[in-house]
């Protein structure tokens, strides 16, 4: 099997949703067998926007890898590592910079619609609006083959290959790859406020980790079909969040299938279909969870994995740095020095 390299992860600015599982951690799970893949837990870049809250993210990084775990991505075939313990992920993010204008980081859409969603005004760190060049050397550093991320981050990965085509072409080699993105089939939960997104920041999101009673409470506030009014009116499924949940996570497709033919031509009422889906998101989040509070005994053992896997990776950058400084001729070596 000719296997790729794979880079992935998430900001630890909080514990990770059931649109992160959709959105990344399915495909994660798949990528693990074929290929060779590192996720990183982007502490660095969850500052950008949280350089205020350093202990939360520091406390962060530990709930996320227990996320990771819990759900099956298995550190002796993905190497999970820390970004800050990183440092050779800034020195290639500075000669990046170099070959990326301002205006071109301005214009990124997706880092105009994250502030706008932030609400940053003119108040936007400098840090925030570098995010896509730190984002291309966490990529470039492993050489990556495949990036899984949303259909919103697909600026992030064009621009990634900007600066990797820019840095080759202007070294006179070849030493950097270009990335492809890769959308994973679902590649968006909404929010259970049928907003567009599941976000922590808007407050609309299920919790890997969410408790039963939490659960339910979200789980029955859920936007369903606005004109379904009555149990006898025909609902929509398309559109219709807690379709969408059920799309993602029930496994009795037929039975699915069912109710949506029920639905779609009356008679069954939101609560029902909501109950189904509260059953079929505790028999999903249950495994998960117990094993979460399993690996949770031992935090130790937990991030001792976090700091093998870091060694690991930061190996592999400090090569690909190396080649890049070589490339670009700021290689000093003393015996070369003129006296």
């Amino acid at each position: 099997m000719d296997k790729k390299i794979v880079l992935t992860g998430d900001r630890p600015t909080g514990p990770l949703h059931l649109g992160h599982y959709v959105g990344s951690l399915v495909s994660r799970l798949e990528f693990q067998e074929k290929h060779k893949q590192y996720v990183m837990i982007a502490d660095v870049q969850a500052l950008t926007d949280h350089a205020d809250q350093p202990e939360t993210i520091r406390q962060n990084v530990l709930e996320v890898a227990l996320d990771y775990l819990s759900v099956g991505i298995d550190p002796k075939k993905t190497t999970i590592f820390i970004q800050s313990m990183i440092p050779e992920l800034n020195e290639m993010t500075m000669y990046f910079l170099n070959l990326v204008t301002w205006n071109r980081l301005k214009h990124n859409p997706t880092v105009k619609a994250e502030i706008k969603q932030k609400g940053f005004g003119e108040a936007v760190p400098a840090g925030f609006m570098i995010y896509p060049v730190s984002q291309a050397s966490d990529i470039a550093g492993f050489k990556a083959h495949y990036v899984p991320v949303g259909a919103d981050q697909l600026p992030m990965i064009e621009q990634t290959v900007e600066v990797v085509r820019k840095f080759n072409r202007t070294y006179k080699k070849d030493v950097l790859v270009e990335p492809e993105a890769v959308i994973p089939s679902i590649a968006r939960l909404p929010g259970v406020d049928g907003g567009a997104k599941m976000s922590k920041t808007l407050g609309n999101a299920i919790y890997l980790s969410e408790e039963k009673p939490s659960l339910a409470k979200k789980v029955k506030r859920m936007y369903t079909d606005p004109n379904h009014l009555r149990v006898e009116d025909p609902g929509k499924v398309e559109g219709n969040p807690v379709f969408t949940y059920l799309d993602a996570f029930d496994p009795d497709k037929k039975k699915l299938q069912e109710l949506k033919d029920h639905y779609q031509r009356g008679g069954l009422g939101d609560s029902i279909v909501k109950k189904h889906l509260l059953e079929v998101l505790e028999g999903f989040l249950t495994p998960i969870q117990e094993k979460r509070m399993e690996f949770a005994k031992d935090p130790q053992t937990v991030m001792d994995m976090l700091f093998e896997g870091t060694k690991t990776a930061r190996a592999v950058v400090a090569q690909a740095l190396a080649e890049m400084k070589e490339a670009m001729g700021i290689i000093y070596h003393p015996s070369t020095v003129s006296r």
